[in-house]
């Protein structure tokens, strides 16, 4: 048997870097498109990515964390005081300019916060000995109706004080005094207590379960004239329906302030159906379909 005689193939650093680019380009030649876009397609690797901090998206490949709003504040000395002014430093990516909204987002401005700000309203804090109160510099029966009652209840989406103490009391005393007066006021309230229910904040939503009970227990004419405004309300009290406090055998020291949101929607439903004529189960079973009459139990 004959044997051929190799030649030797001596591998410098050279041929090494030659032999690894022609590697490299015949593997980038047959391997699928998919594997390797274009550098300039949208879905490219080599595109970094900017992400938000404290995510789990910063684990990943060619991402960059970036800067939150605290660390883009620039404190500026002038005339011996410190001002805050927010601006970005350079062209750094940050969260402001990622996210649609900011991280913190301000309350919505109502117009309750307006008039009183101004102080265009008639009402003022009378200090007692057994606990604040507000005062009206009006006589309430004086009042239109049409003007103040959604005006205070569009105060039920605040949780700062003053603004939220001066709206609930002040919407509490309106309607024992109203009557009548509050039938002609309705249409303009469904708004205001859409806004209080969307909020999604448990101590808005029950203060704002516990005046629509009063106010439809203020006149007879009220319940009935809700009855067409029903899919604008129900459809919040469907969402926390069954949100209620499993506390298994403890006891639950809370009920006295009766902040139960679901034990509340059950209640002002049943106010509802008593007090809104014979449409009213018929409206409430369409928007609530879980709600069983309290005629029938």
């Amino acid at each position: 048997m004959a044997y051929s005689a190799r030649s030797t193939y001596q591998l410098s650093s050279n041929n090494l870097i030659n032999e690894l680019n022609r590697f490299t380009d015949d593997s980038y030649k047959y391997r699928s498109k998919s594997s390797n876009p274009p550098k300039n397609s949208a879905f490219s690797t080599n595109r970094t990515r900017y992400v938000p901090p404290f995510s789990i998206q910063t684990q990943q490949k060619n991402t960059m964390v970036v800067k939150g709003p605290l660390q883009y504040v620039q404190q500026d000395v002038v005339n011996g005081e410190r001002a805050n002014d927010t601006k970005p430093i350079g062209e750094e990516k940050s969260l402001l300019n990622i996210n649609k909204f900011s991280l913190n987002k301000s309350p919505r401005k109502t117009s309750f916060r307006l008039y009183f700000d101004r102080g265009d309203l008639p009402i003022k804090m009378e200090y007692m000995c057994g606990g604040d109160k507000i005062g009206w510099t009006i006589d309430i029966d004086k009042l239109d109706y049409n003007f103040y009652l959604p005006l205070f209840f569009d105060g039920l989406s605040e949780t700062e004080h003053p603004y939220k103490t001066y709206a609930r009391q002040g919407v509490y005393d309106l309607l024992i005094a109203g009557g009548e007066k509050i039938h002609s006021a309705i249409p303009q309230l469904i708004l205001p207590l859409k806004s209080a229910l969307n909020t999604k904040n448990l101590e808005v939503i029950c203060t704002t379960l516990k005046i629509i009970q009063q106010l439809v227990l203020s006149s007879d004419s009220v319940g009935p004239a809700l009855v067409p405004f029903y899919r604008q309300l129900l459809p919040m009290f469907n969402a926390y329906k069954v949100k209620n406090l499993n506390c298994g055998d403890e006891i639950d020291y809370s009920q006295k302030n009766n902040l139960n949101v679901g034990d509340l929607i059950d209640e002002t439903l049943q106010v509802l159906e008593l007090h809104g004529g014979e449409d009213a189960f018929i409206n409430i079973k369409y928007m609530v379909p879980t709600y069983e009459s309290c005629y029938l139990n």
